[in-house]
């Protein structure tokens, strides 16, 4: 978390590429972030799937009144699912999401339209679930009959009903990560392998 000043209702920007990706495409998105105003620029390089340490610090640097800044959403989020949860961390704080280009057009959480649309997100972030959920029946189903499932660890397990509970009590990711002692992907992970009654 940044020590220094934090002006009241700030841009602030987050920018990502993957570590395949070139060093100049992460220079472009801070130069787009800082051409739109952002006073303060997140950047890092790393995989879609790995951990993402500077985005959990642009999450935590961020306060009420602000707005997170992207250039696309696959720079912030893996999957309409995740986009979602971020969504929602970032309105339990009271900080907007701005998206310089969705479609050809900048999107911002704070306008009628913003919102219209990330409500068709999370529509898309249901029918994602359930289709994971699916998935991930029909593959325990055959590995099962293949001799090959072994069921998840019970601690594993009793982490993710956990994260789950603290979820529905409205913790954010970021906190319920701290609480259990582990990782905001997991945490991820164990909210979108909810049952699908719970679900949004």
């Amino acid at each position: 978390m940044s020590t220094t000043t934090h002006p009241a209702g700030q841009l602030v920007g987050y920018g990502r590429t993957s570590t395949a990706e070139q060093e100049a495409g992460l220079e472009a998105q801070r130069r787009d972030l800082e051409a739109a105003g952002c006073g303060r620029v997140f950047v890092e390089q790393a995989s879609s799937v790995g951990a993402r340490p500077v985005l959990a610090q642009a999450l935590d640097y961020v306060r009420e009144g602000d707005t997170l800044v992207v250039t696309k959403i696959d720079r912030l989020a893996r999957s309409t699912v995740n986009l979602w949860e971020l969504v929602k961390e970032l309105d339990t704080k009271k900080v907007g999401l701005r998206v310089l280009n969705l479609g050809g057009e900048p999107v911002d959480t704070r306008s009628s339209t913003g919102k219209l649309i990330l409500n068709i997100f999370a529509g898309f972030a249901q029918f994602e679930r359930e289709m994971m959920l699916e998935r991930q029946k029909e593959g325990i189903a055959k590995a099962k009959a293949e001799g090959r499932y072994t069921g998840r660890k019970p601690t594993a397990r009793l982490k993710a009903d956990e994260a789950r509970r603290l979820h529905a009590e409205g913790k954010t990711p970021t906190e319920i990560a701290k609480a259990l002692g582990i990782g905001r992907g997991s945490v991820y992970r164990a909210i979108e392998s909810a049952p699908a009654e719970t679900a949004l």
